[in-house]
């Protein structure tokens, strides 16, 4: 039976194969041959039910998942959820509750508020942001700055929060950055680079090349073929130039020391999507607490 029981964020890496494959891997590295203390302390038929509790301020997130941790560790466990994912939360709420065997409880719990501190923290600042941009029609994008192995709770919190994710891996787009450029001899030889090596391996990936200057901006209009141009590290002033001269004919992205003072300012220049890393690398997690009640 699936997973989810409200409508999932869509999303294409966010499958019933790659959540379950997440939470063994993790269950493996937390429980390994066994929570030895809840078996030692807590009698094998004993039952009991928790609370998640929440002691902070932001936007829920992980609900979904805690379900399905929870099921993993124990089918028989019941779980009631009481807040959805991308609910404002505040001290004192409850997410949800969870009923059956105590040993199980206790053996899902780290990994359940682990990840939903987490992701909560992420889709907290996460709208924090969009809300500096509201009206300006730029969206904001994560990155690939990520935890190892947790890129997908990451990505997954971002969308929970209001934004948009970016690609999920160096798989699913072609992103020509400044050392792919400088490899390659400049922005012209990247990109028809990327053209053969598409074409000989029948491949269908959208380019985005990384732009440092107004020249590299000419550069890549002049050889075309592309999909967005990114503007890395440019001051506004230089932003509004550079979206004046792409003119609409590719989709704009603003990267690079972009912060919660300047954002407003990047976004009012015009450009399509705002790139932040600090989405997923700069953030605090949200305080939760999984209690016996």
């Amino acid at each position: 039976m699936p997973f989810f029981i409200f409508a999932p964020v869509k999303a294409p890496y966010l499958t019933e194969e790659s959540i379950q494959t997440f939470i063994r891997q993790a269950l493996q590295e937390d429980v390994a041959d066994g929570d030895h203390s809840s078996l030692a302390a807590i009698p094998a038929a004993a039952t009991n039910q928790a609370k998640l509790l929440v002691k902070d301020e932001g936007i829920l997130a992980g609900v979904e998942l805690a379900v399905a941790i929870f099921k993993q560790v124990d089918p028989t466990l019941r779980v009631e959820v009481l807040l959805q994912d991308g609910t404002p939360i505040k001290f004192g709420d409850v997410a949800l509750t969870v009923h059956g065997k105590a040993q199980s409880i206790l053996t899902a719990e780290r990994l359940v508020l682990n990840c939903m501190q987490r992701m909560s923290g992420i889709a907290t600042y996460t709208q924090s942001i969009i809300r500096l941009i509201e009206g300006t029609g730029a969206r904001l994008l994560d990155t690939r700055k990520t935890t190892p192995n947790f890129r997908m709770m990451e990505k997954w919190a971002v969308l929970i929060g209001g934004g948009t994710n970016h690609r999920f891996g160096l798989f699913d787009m072609i992103m020509l950055k400044d050392n792919h450029v400088d490899y390659a001899g400049g922005i012209k030889p990247a990109i028809e680079a990327t053209h053969a090596y598409l074409r000989r391996l029948g491949k269908d990936l959208k380019i985005e090349v990384e732009t440092r200057n107004l020249d590299e901006v000419r550069q890549a209009l002049e050889v075309g073929g592309i999909h967005r141009i990114m503007l890395d590290n440019f001051p506004v002033e230089k932003l509004k130039e550079a979206v004046e001269l792409i003119g609409g004919r590719f989709e704009v992205e603003a990267s690079g020391g972009i912060t919660e003072k300047t954002i407003r300012a990047v976004a009012e220049t015009g450009v399509d999507f705002i790139s932040v890393g600090a989405l997923t690398h700069s953030n605090r997690s949200l305080d939760l607490s999984l209690k016996a009640f």
